[in-house]
Order: structure tokens, then sequence, then C-alpha cells
């Protein structure tokens, strides 16, 4: 059987965890003898093996291509379809065109893509202002994180996948269509404007006691590769400076080891694939946590019962196993060659390690604390907005690897910093650390190389 990369991952990872102890083990008291594997290929041998393969597959297909039947949701009680379909395929307005869903920031799969439709889009014979051309990029699963069903020359409803805010595409063909590229920020992704498409929002208004017209401007306030969870919780759509309260897609890479796993430390990965799922997505399925009954904090997810929620079929829960499997064996991309200048990053290194005193918290290889990875925003010289809409009121130390891809946007979770440089300015004034000119460029280096 041919190996694949994943397999041979898996075997790696087994070897380097048992090195030094293939053969016999010493207990203090007596030598236990262990198996060895002579054919690392043989699956019938290695259950364990077997089960990461098929969680792997069973978590990408989960990742890329499920909705939890939330269908019923933006199909059927949005219909954001019918704005997607336009009045020409019996729905409301112009329909959504390729270039103004390109213009969103959705993305095209092109491995998904019938080799005669692209070989249209190469040779520019596709007409990107046609919503037919849209429904035929549906129909081929085609468009990254949307999943459509037909009815007719229209649409019946459509859902939405994990992959919508959480991949975006290498750009091979275009800009917006080439390879997936799972784990992936989406910064150019304007979910708020997408959601303000649909034609009834009264979902959105009865839930925050508020009127449409206002639910709409709330969701074209966010921008750009923003989103907020926290809006269905709190209520809460603006900071007091006037600015979204909505933060920055993260990144769904590089968290194996990682104790938490969003800006303000909800909870682990199936923690926060259950919230999702269930309260943002809307699909079908159970999510349980009793510090959302808190009415004074979270006034709007209190009223709505969202602390327990049960629907039948349950079609999110027996998922969460093999979703979280693959998020967390998505590995955080390097940078591309040239994308930083190495002999800096190589002084940078001393400084991180050093004189900046990032590793105290950014601690290699995780750039994270192993354990309890959350700060009062006081620790870390911020206001405490973000963090007071979350249970434990802290920050969590962001994993550095691949930052790479999260330039666009600005860092921290509400991009309040426009580029690394701006990252070490802060910390060198919040923890006076007198770093010398030098210092910090080398140490923005270091930071572009991880």
């Amino acid at each position: 059987m041919k190996t694949r990369p994943v397999q041979i991952a898996i075997v790696a990872a087994a070897v380097a965890c048992t090195a030094g102890y293939v053969g016999h083990v010493d207990t203090g008291a007596q030598q236990t003898s262990l198996p060895t594997f002579t054919d690392r290929n043989d699956r019938s041998i290695d259950p364990i093996g077997r089960n990461a393969e098929r969680m792997i597959d069973a978590g990408r297909a989960i990742f890329r291509f499920d909705t939890f039947g939330d269908e019923a949701f933006w199909g059927g009680m949005l219909k954001l379809h019918t704005a997607i379909e336009g009045r020409r395929f019996g729905g409301v307005g112009p329909g959504l065109t390729p270039a103004n869903a390109l213009s969103l920031g959705l993305k095209v799969d092109v491995d998904a893509l019938p080799a005669s439709v692209l070989g249209a889009i190469r040779q520019r014979r596709i007409d990107l202002d046609d919503p037919a051309v849209t429904l035929a990029l549906l129909d081929a699963n085609a468009v990254v994180g949307v999943k459509a069903r037909r009815a007719g020359r229209g649409l019946a409803s459509v859902g939405i996948q994990c992959a919508l805010c959480h991949s975006t595409v290498d750009n091979a063909v275009a800009p917006g269509i080439g390879h997936r590229l799972d784990g992936w920020p989406n910064r150019d992704l304007n979910v708020g404007a997408i959601i303000a498409l649909a034609p009834d929002l009264s979902a959105f208004a009865e839930l925050l006691g508020i009127d449409e017209t206002t639910v709409r401007a709330v969701l074209n306030s966010w921008g750009p590769g923003r989103f907020d969870a926290e809006l269905v919780l709190d209520g809460k759509a603006f900071r007091p400076d006037g600015k979204t309260a909505a933060t920055l897609i993260p990144a769904a890479f590089g968290l194996a080891g990682v104790n938490l796993h969003t800006y303000t430390g909800w909870g682990s990965v199936p923690h926060w694939n259950a919230f999702v799922a269930n309260l943002e997505m809307h699909g079908s399925g159970t999510f349980v946590d009793a510090r959302l009954n808190d009415a004074a904090r979270f006034p709007v997810a209190a009223r709505a019962g969202f602390a327990d929620v049960r629907n039948e079929p349950d079609l999110i829960t027996s998922k969460l196993p093999a979703l979280q499997f693959y998020q967390l064996a998505i590995p955080a991309p390097r940078p591309p060659r040239g994308s930083f200048d190495e002999s800096g990053a190589a002084r940078g290194k001393a400084v991180f390690n050093g004189a900046a005193r990032c590793a105290s918290c950014h601690v290699p290889p995780l750039y994270t604390e192993p354990g309890w990875n959350m700060h009062t925003p006081a620790e870390i010289g911020i206001d405490d907005f973000q963090s007071s809409r979350s249970p434990d009121q802290r920050y969590r130390t962001t994993p550095l690897a691949g930052l790479f891809t999260r330039h666009k946007g600005g860092f921290y979770h509400d991009g309040r910093f426009a580029d690394l440089r701006q990252v070490v300015e802060h910390y060198n004034a919040v923890l006076n650390l007198n770093l010398t000119e030098q210092h910090k460029r080398d140490l923005v280096e270091f930071l572009k190389s991880l």
C-alpha cells in the first residue's frame, strides 16, 4: 500500500516518542520487552495508525464540507440563497456574480472545477459578471465554505462550512482562485457584508432586540477578515471608542499542544467547535456551557437559552472528535523564501529569547505557554474590552508560528497594530525593555521567519 504523507508523519512521531525505548524499558524493577513493527506500512498490525488515518480523512471532510444542517437557518430563515441566485433565477435582487463574490473574499477551489471550466477561466472566457456562473461554481462545490442545493434553475437553500472563515486559497490561477489552504484565516472574507445580503434578518433582529436596518448596519461595520462571535451573547456591537467590536478571524493551524484556542480563552478546540457549529453557524446539535446563564454579562445568550442547546437530530456532536483531530494535525505554514532577512532573523532569535523577554510567554516551539496561557489586560498593556466579553476576562498568548499569513488586517485580536514593528514598539514601552534600533529590526525579522 502506498504510504501517504500523513502516514509518514504519524509513524515519524511515533518513532520520535519511542526513541531509545524500543526493545527494553527500565522501570527500576524489571525490564519489559516491547513489540517492534517491522513493516510500518502494514495497518493491520497498527490499529492506532489506522485510526489516525481514518480520523484525518473524516476530519478533513467535516472541516471542508459539513454544514451540520445549518441550511435550515441560512436558507430556510434568512433566505440568503435567494439573494445569491437573484430574481433572474427566482430569487431577489441582481444576484451574486463571481466578481462580486470574489470582492467579498469568497474563494474558489480550483481542484473542484471541471477541466473545461478551469480552461475557460484561464483563457478569460468566463463571464464573471453573470450570476449563472456563480450557480455553476456552487454546482461544482467549488466555492470554499459554501454549500448550495439546487431547485430547478435556481437554488433551494444554502449552508456554510468551517472552511468559509478558516481556509483560503493560494491564488494559483487568479486572485481568489487556487488550491485550498486549510487552517489559514481568510482575512479577505467580509462575513458581515455576506450575511447582510440576506433579505430576511428578522432572526437576528429578534435575538438582539433591534430592527433589521440596525442589524445590517452592524454587519456592514465589520469589514474584511472580521467576525463578532460574542455579538449574539452580549449584544455589544461597538467598542467604547466607536470602532467595531468584531475581531480578526484567527488561524486554525499550529494548535497542537496549545491549551486554549481563542483570543480570550473560551475553551479548547472541541469546545469552540461546538460553540461555533451550534451558536454561530446555526447547525443542529448539542451545546452546553453554564457560563452563558450569566444574564449580567451575557444577556442575549441567557435570554435565548444558549447555555443548554439541544436539537434533534444532533448533526454536530459525533463529528467533534474527528474535526478536532484534523485541526490539530494542520501544521503552521513556513514563510516564503526571501520574505525575511535570514541573518537578521538569526540575530533576532537571540533577542527574542533574551533582551526582549518574548520567550517567557511565547515559549518555543509552541510559542505560547505550555499550560495556562492566559494574561490580564494589564499584563500585556491593553484595554479590557474584548477580554471582558469572555468568562475569564483574560487574553490568550497567541501562538506565533505562521505569522506571515496574518499580516493582513493587522496584529492582535482587533488588528490594532498595523505591523510587527508596532507590536515590538508596544512591548518595548510597556515592559521597559530599552531595546536598541538594531534589536527591534532583528526581532521583527525573526518574527517574520516563524
